[in-house]
Protein backbone atom coordinates (compact mmCIF):
# COMPACT_ATOMS: atom_id res chain seq x y z
CA UNK A 1 0.00 0.00 0.00
CA UNK A 2 2.84 2.42 0.85
CA UNK A 3 4.55 1.75 -2.52
CA UNK A 4 1.34 2.18 -4.52
CA UNK A 5 0.53 5.39 -2.67
CA UNK A 6 4.01 6.78 -3.23
CA UNK A 7 3.88 6.05 -6.96
CA UNK A 8 0.50 7.75 -7.25
CA UNK A 9 1.77 10.79 -5.37
CA UNK A 10 4.82 11.02 -7.62
CA UNK A 11 2.55 10.99 -10.65
CA UNK A 12 0.09 13.51 -9.28
CA UNK A 13 2.12 15.98 -7.23
CA UNK A 14 1.77 19.37 -8.89
CA UNK A 15 2.83 18.07 -12.28
CA UNK A 16 6.07 20.03 -11.95
CA UNK A 17 8.48 17.75 -10.14
CA UNK A 18 9.58 14.19 -10.80
CA UNK A 19 10.09 11.49 -8.19
CA UNK A 20 13.75 12.41 -7.89
CA UNK A 21 12.71 15.85 -6.53
CA UNK A 22 10.27 14.43 -4.00
CA UNK A 23 10.74 13.99 -0.26
CA UNK A 24 9.90 10.28 -0.11
CA UNK A 25 9.06 10.22 3.61
CA UNK A 26 6.66 13.15 3.39
CA UNK A 27 5.08 11.75 0.25
CA UNK A 28 4.54 8.41 1.95
CA UNK A 29 3.12 10.14 5.04
CA UNK A 30 0.73 12.05 2.80
CA UNK A 31 -0.47 8.79 1.31
CA UNK A 32 -0.94 7.31 4.76
CA UNK A 33 -2.98 10.33 5.87
CA UNK A 34 -5.12 10.05 2.75
CA UNK A 35 -5.83 6.39 3.53
CA UNK A 36 -6.61 7.29 7.17
CA UNK A 37 -9.06 9.95 6.00
CA UNK A 38 -11.05 7.27 4.20
CA UNK A 39 -10.70 4.36 6.62
CA UNK A 40 -10.91 5.91 10.10
CA UNK A 41 -12.48 3.56 12.64
CA UNK A 42 -14.33 4.75 15.74
CA UNK A 43 -11.44 3.59 17.95
CA UNK A 44 -8.92 5.48 15.80
CA UNK A 45 -11.08 8.59 16.06
CA UNK A 46 -11.20 8.23 19.85
CA UNK A 47 -7.40 7.90 20.09
CA UNK A 48 -6.77 10.91 17.87
CA UNK A 49 -9.37 12.94 19.76
CA UNK A 50 -7.65 12.18 23.07
CA UNK A 51 -4.31 13.35 21.70
CA UNK A 52 -5.88 16.45 20.15
CA UNK A 53 -7.73 17.45 23.32
CA UNK A 54 -4.58 16.93 25.43
CA UNK A 55 -2.65 19.14 23.00
CA UNK A 56 -5.36 21.82 23.09
CA UNK A 57 -5.37 21.76 26.91
CA UNK A 58 -1.60 22.20 26.96
CA UNK A 59 -1.88 25.35 24.86
CA UNK A 60 -4.62 27.02 26.91
CA UNK A 61 -5.01 28.24 30.49
CA UNK A 62 -7.32 25.66 32.04
CA UNK A 63 -9.41 26.92 34.96
CA UNK A 64 -8.38 25.11 38.18
CA UNK A 65 -11.10 23.09 39.96
CA UNK A 66 -11.31 25.75 42.70
CA UNK A 67 -12.00 28.63 40.29
CA UNK A 68 -15.42 30.26 40.01
CA UNK A 69 -15.71 29.13 36.39
CA UNK A 70 -14.87 25.48 37.09
CA UNK A 71 -17.25 25.31 40.06
CA UNK A 72 -20.04 26.85 38.00
CA UNK A 73 -19.47 24.42 35.13
CA UNK A 74 -19.51 21.47 37.53
CA UNK A 75 -22.82 22.65 38.92
CA UNK A 76 -24.29 23.11 35.44
CA UNK A 77 -23.10 19.74 34.20
CA UNK A 78 -24.56 17.87 37.16
CA UNK A 79 -24.52 14.17 36.36
CA UNK A 80 -24.23 14.51 32.58
CA UNK A 81 -20.99 12.56 32.35
CA UNK A 82 -22.28 9.43 30.65
CA UNK A 83 -24.57 8.77 27.69
CA UNK A 84 -24.64 5.20 26.44
CA UNK A 85 -21.02 4.27 25.75
CA UNK A 86 -19.93 7.91 25.66
CA UNK A 87 -18.11 9.44 28.63
CA UNK A 88 -17.80 13.22 28.75
CA UNK A 89 -15.20 15.41 30.43
CA UNK A 90 -15.56 19.16 30.88
CA UNK A 91 -13.13 22.02 31.43
CA UNK A 92 -13.06 25.80 31.12
CA UNK A 93 -10.42 27.74 29.22
CA UNK A 94 -9.57 31.07 30.83
CA UNK A 95 -9.91 33.29 27.76
CA UNK A 96 -12.26 36.13 26.89
CA UNK A 97 -13.11 34.45 23.62
CA UNK A 98 -16.78 33.49 23.24
CA UNK A 99 -16.30 29.88 22.19
CA UNK A 100 -16.88 26.20 22.93
CA UNK A 101 -15.93 22.96 21.21
CA UNK A 102 -16.11 19.19 21.56
CA UNK A 103 -13.89 16.27 20.61
CA UNK A 104 -14.91 12.74 19.66
CA UNK A 105 -13.58 11.28 22.93
CA UNK A 106 -16.20 13.24 24.89
CA UNK A 107 -14.04 16.28 25.56
CA UNK A 108 -16.15 19.43 25.93
CA UNK A 109 -14.48 22.78 26.52
CA UNK A 110 -16.12 26.11 27.30
CA UNK A 111 -14.31 29.44 27.27
CA UNK A 112 -14.71 31.84 30.20
CA UNK A 113 -15.81 34.56 27.79
CA UNK A 114 -18.78 32.43 26.79
CA UNK A 115 -19.64 31.74 30.43
CA UNK A 116 -19.62 35.44 31.23
CA UNK A 117 -21.98 36.18 28.36
CA UNK A 118 -24.50 33.36 28.92
CA UNK A 119 -26.97 32.50 31.67
CA UNK A 120 -26.91 29.07 33.30
CA UNK A 121 -29.65 27.65 31.07
CA UNK A 122 -28.08 29.14 27.93
CA UNK A 123 -24.84 27.38 28.85
CA UNK A 124 -26.77 24.15 29.37
CA UNK A 125 -28.04 24.44 25.80
CA UNK A 126 -24.46 24.94 24.56
CA UNK A 127 -23.40 21.85 26.51
CA UNK A 128 -26.29 19.86 25.02
CA UNK A 129 -25.40 21.14 21.56
CA UNK A 130 -21.77 20.03 21.92
CA UNK A 131 -22.85 16.66 23.32
CA UNK A 132 -24.96 16.34 20.17
CA UNK A 133 -21.95 16.85 17.90
CA UNK A 134 -20.20 13.98 19.71
CA UNK A 135 -23.19 11.64 19.96
CA UNK A 136 -24.13 12.17 16.30
CA UNK A 137 -20.50 11.54 15.23
CA UNK A 138 -20.08 14.90 13.51
CA UNK A 139 -16.53 15.04 14.93
CA UNK A 140 -15.68 11.89 12.98
CA UNK A 141 -16.27 13.81 9.76
CA UNK A 142 -14.19 16.76 11.00
CA UNK A 143 -11.30 14.41 11.74
CA UNK A 144 -11.54 12.96 8.23
CA UNK A 145 -11.38 16.48 6.79
CA UNK A 146 -8.38 17.31 8.97
CA UNK A 147 -6.57 14.17 7.79
CA UNK A 148 -7.43 14.94 4.17
CA UNK A 149 -6.10 18.48 4.57
CA UNK A 150 -2.92 17.08 6.14
CA UNK A 151 -2.55 14.65 3.25
CA UNK A 152 -2.80 17.40 0.65
CA UNK A 153 -0.36 19.61 2.55
CA UNK A 154 2.20 16.82 2.93
CA UNK A 155 1.90 15.96 -0.75
CA UNK A 156 2.74 19.57 -1.60
CA UNK A 157 5.46 19.73 1.05
CA UNK A 158 7.08 16.61 -0.42
CA UNK A 159 7.98 18.47 -3.60
CA UNK A 160 11.19 20.44 -4.02
CA UNK A 161 9.45 23.73 -4.76
CA UNK A 162 8.51 27.11 -3.27
CA UNK A 163 5.04 25.75 -2.57
CA UNK A 164 6.64 22.80 -0.82
CA UNK A 165 8.71 25.07 1.40
CA UNK A 166 5.59 27.01 2.44
CA UNK A 167 3.66 23.83 3.16
CA UNK A 168 6.52 22.32 5.17
CA UNK A 169 6.47 25.33 7.49
CA UNK A 170 2.80 24.70 8.36
CA UNK A 171 2.70 20.98 9.06
CA UNK A 172 2.22 21.42 12.81
CA UNK A 173 -1.31 22.84 12.71
CA UNK A 174 -3.30 19.60 12.48
CA UNK A 175 -5.13 20.24 15.75
CA UNK A 176 -5.88 23.85 14.81
CA UNK A 177 -7.43 22.66 11.57
CA UNK A 178 -9.41 20.03 13.42
CA UNK A 179 -10.82 22.58 15.87
CA UNK A 180 -11.46 25.14 13.13
CA UNK A 181 -13.11 22.86 10.57
CA UNK A 182 -16.68 23.93 9.99
CA UNK A 183 -19.71 21.81 10.63
CA UNK A 184 -22.25 21.75 7.82
CA UNK A 185 -25.54 23.61 8.15
CA UNK A 186 -27.30 20.26 8.49
CA UNK A 187 -24.96 19.15 11.28
CA UNK A 188 -25.52 22.41 13.15
CA UNK A 189 -29.28 21.95 12.85
CA UNK A 190 -28.99 18.38 14.11
CA UNK A 191 -26.87 19.52 17.09
CA UNK A 192 -29.36 22.32 17.81
CA UNK A 193 -32.21 19.78 17.78
CA UNK A 194 -30.20 17.56 20.11
CA UNK A 195 -29.50 20.50 22.44
CA UNK A 196 -33.17 21.52 22.52
CA UNK A 197 -34.26 17.93 23.22
CA UNK A 198 -31.60 17.80 25.96
CA UNK A 199 -33.11 20.91 27.57
CA UNK A 200 -36.62 19.45 27.48
CA UNK A 201 -35.64 16.01 28.75
CA UNK A 202 -33.64 17.41 31.67
CA UNK A 203 -36.34 19.88 32.66
CA UNK A 204 -34.33 23.00 31.79
CA UNK A 205 -35.99 26.07 30.29
CA UNK A 206 -36.01 25.30 26.52
CA UNK A 207 -36.46 28.98 25.62
CA UNK A 208 -32.85 29.47 26.68
CA UNK A 209 -31.79 27.66 23.49
CA UNK A 210 -33.31 30.48 21.45
CA UNK A 211 -31.89 33.27 23.62
CA UNK A 212 -28.41 31.68 23.48
CA UNK A 213 -28.41 31.67 19.68
CA UNK A 214 -29.75 35.22 19.57
CA UNK A 215 -26.87 36.35 21.78
CA UNK A 216 -24.40 34.69 19.41
CA UNK A 217 -26.03 36.54 16.53
CA UNK A 218 -25.12 39.88 18.18
CA UNK A 219 -21.41 39.08 17.89
CA UNK A 220 -21.35 39.68 14.13
CA UNK A 221 -20.42 37.43 11.24
CA UNK A 222 -16.66 37.92 11.63
CA UNK A 223 -16.46 36.50 15.16
CA UNK A 224 -14.33 33.36 15.45
CA UNK A 225 -17.08 31.28 17.07
CA UNK A 226 -19.40 31.94 14.15
CA UNK A 227 -16.84 30.68 11.64
CA UNK A 228 -17.71 27.16 12.73
CA UNK A 229 -21.25 27.83 14.00
CA UNK A 230 -22.96 29.69 11.12
CA UNK A 231 -26.20 31.74 11.01
CA UNK A 232 -27.20 31.73 14.71
CA UNK A 233 -30.06 34.15 14.04
CA UNK A 234 -31.68 31.78 11.56
CA UNK A 235 -31.07 28.86 13.89
CA UNK A 236 -32.78 30.76 16.72
CA UNK A 237 -35.83 31.34 14.51
CA UNK A 238 -35.92 27.65 13.63
CA UNK A 239 -35.85 26.52 17.27
CA UNK A 240 -38.47 29.12 18.18
CA UNK A 241 -40.65 27.60 15.47
CA UNK A 242 -40.20 24.18 17.05
CA UNK A 243 -41.22 25.51 20.45
CA UNK A 244 -44.34 27.00 18.88
CA UNK A 245 -45.10 23.81 16.94
CA UNK A 246 -44.56 25.49 13.56
CA UNK A 247 -41.43 23.63 12.44
CA UNK A 248 -40.09 20.10 12.86
CA UNK A 249 -36.69 18.60 13.64
CA UNK A 250 -34.20 17.36 11.05
CA UNK A 251 -34.94 13.79 12.17
CA UNK A 252 -38.66 14.30 11.63
CA UNK A 253 -37.96 15.78 8.21
CA UNK A 254 -35.87 12.74 7.30
CA UNK A 255 -38.66 10.40 8.44
CA UNK A 256 -41.16 12.39 6.38
CA UNK A 257 -38.98 12.22 3.27
CA UNK A 258 -38.46 8.48 3.79
CA UNK A 259 -42.19 7.94 4.14
CA UNK A 260 -42.78 9.88 0.92
CA UNK A 261 -40.07 7.88 -0.88
CA UNK A 262 -41.62 4.61 0.29
CA UNK A 263 -45.03 5.84 -0.83
CA UNK A 264 -43.69 6.66 -4.30
CA UNK A 265 -41.99 3.26 -4.57
CA UNK A 266 -45.17 1.45 -3.54
CA UNK A 267 -47.18 3.50 -6.05
CA UNK A 268 -44.75 2.69 -8.88
CA UNK A 269 -44.67 -1.02 -7.99
CA UNK A 270 -48.48 -1.19 -7.87
CA UNK A 271 -48.65 0.65 -11.18
CA UNK A 272 -46.25 -1.81 -12.82
CA UNK A 273 -48.12 -4.79 -11.36
CA UNK A 274 -51.37 -3.34 -12.62
CA UNK A 275 -49.96 -2.81 -16.11
CA UNK A 276 -48.59 -6.37 -16.18
CA UNK A 277 -51.93 -7.78 -15.16
CA UNK A 278 -53.69 -5.66 -17.79
CA UNK A 279 -51.32 -6.85 -20.49
CA UNK A 280 -51.70 -10.49 -19.41
CA UNK A 281 -55.46 -10.13 -19.51
CA UNK A 282 -55.30 -8.44 -22.92
CA UNK A 283 -53.11 -11.15 -24.41
CA UNK A 284 -55.10 -13.97 -22.78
Amino acid sequence: MRIITLVLLCLLTLGTAGCENTDMMLATDAGIDAVKAVALTDKAVQRMAMKSSAYADSKKRVAPPTSTYARRLKRLVGDHYQEGELTFNYKVYLAQEVNAFAMADGTIRLYSGLMEMFTDNELRFVIGHEIGHVALKHIHKKLRLAYASSAVRKAVAATDSTAGEIARSQLGDFVRKLMGAQFSQLEEKEADDYGLAFMKEEGYAPQAAVSALKKLATLGNNHSFLSSHPAPGKRAERLQGQLEGKTITVEEQKKGLWAKAVGIIVFVVNLIVGLVRWLVGLLG
